[in-house]
């Protein structure tokens, strides 16, 4: 205590205009707001792509407008399509020769599962060539979607641990309990930004009934089912 204040810590020393963080947060910071893709498409959900990047859409307000043509430039991944059973070991290649940390969204429902191609030719599922971080589903998925996958993966970024093992590293934290319980990502942004609802949403996953919450909540907002009056 000095002269009846409290001191609150090294901020309080600091001139303005300056910033306390840590490398990790600052590195990761970095990585989520220059998000650069590889540019290859697989099948009809390229095209869906392509129009994510276009003016319409504009993926450059998140600082997306660059499609790499090397994948050595490039940090994130779009499987956009299916994936066959030739393309797989290109598909790995391609995978291999991005610079870590690197991530990597599913687009539709074809490179997730393999989709309605459930035949020999196709690979019944991307993730059994490289790591997938985020699924997006969809037959295509439109623009929106993708641009909204892309929002969460930068939101995994920031909570990811600084490191080629980052992945192991954070499941590491979890088991310790260091971890949050609910991933940001995983959380829908109108339970994210109330503390009341987000204390709401975690609790409803802790008892397994995230879908049960919502139909309430819906329910809330219809009166008329609420006083059971359908019309």
């Amino acid at each position: 205590m000095t002269t009846g204040l409290a001191t609150m810590g090294i901020e309080e020393k600091l001139p303005s205009g300056i910033l306390l963080t840590s490398v990790e947060k600052l590195s990761n910071w970095a990585r989520k707001s220059s998000f650069w893709g590889a540019t290859f498409g697989l099948a009809c959900c390229a095209i869906e792509m392509m129009a994510a990047g276009g003016p319409h859409y504009d993926l450059g307000r998140w600082g997306m407008e660059v499609f790499r043509a090397s994948p050595r430039q490039a940090d994130l991944m779009i499987v956009a399509g299916r994936v066959s059973q030739k393309m797989a070991p290109v598909v790995r290649q391609i995978y291999d020769q991005m610079p870590e940390p690197r991530s990597v969204i599913s687009m539709g429902v074809c490179a997730s599962s393999g989709g309605m191609f459930n035949n020999y030719a196709i690979v019944q599922g991307v993730d059994h060539i490289v790591p997938v971080d985020i699924y997006l589903p969809g037959c295509p998925p439109r623009p929106e979607m993708l641009i909204d996958a892309i929002l969460r993966m930068r939101e995994k970024v920031m909570a990811a641990p600084l490191g080629p093992n980052g992945r192991k590293m954070l499941e590491a934290r979890k088991a310790e309990g260091k971890a949050p319980e609910v991933d940001p990502w995983d959380m829908p942004s109108s339970y994210r930004v109330d503390k009341a609802r987000r204390a709401e949403w975690i609790r409803a996953v802790k008892e397994g009934r995230e879908e049960q919450l919502r139909i309430e909540n819906w329910m809330k907002l219809q009166p008329h089912l609420r006083e059971g009056k359908v019309t």
